[in-house]
């Protein structure tokens, strides 16, 4: 299951793989990119992730883009 998330105004996406959370970058032309220098700790739970990468990434807020969003499912 794939979960993409708007955070600040960057596409991203949220896999569960095993144990384990993976985080992507999503470019306009539909590449996927790994983030390595997150690390979401496995035991958060999914209702969880938004408020986690709000913690991560909040330097990047902005008055455009004032919060981390759940694009889809």
């Amino acid at each position: 299951m794939m979960i993409r998330v708007n955070v600040f105004g960057r596409s991203m996406s949220v896999r569960r793989v095993g144990e384990e959370w993976q985080l992507f970058n999503e470019s306009q032309t539909g590449m996927r990119s790994r983030v390595y220098d997150v690390v979401i700790p496995p035991e958060l739970a999914e209702d969880q992730l938004l408020s986690y990468l709000d913690d991560i990434y909040h330097e990047q807020a902005s008055a455009q883009h004032p919060e981390v969003r759940l694009e889809s499912k």
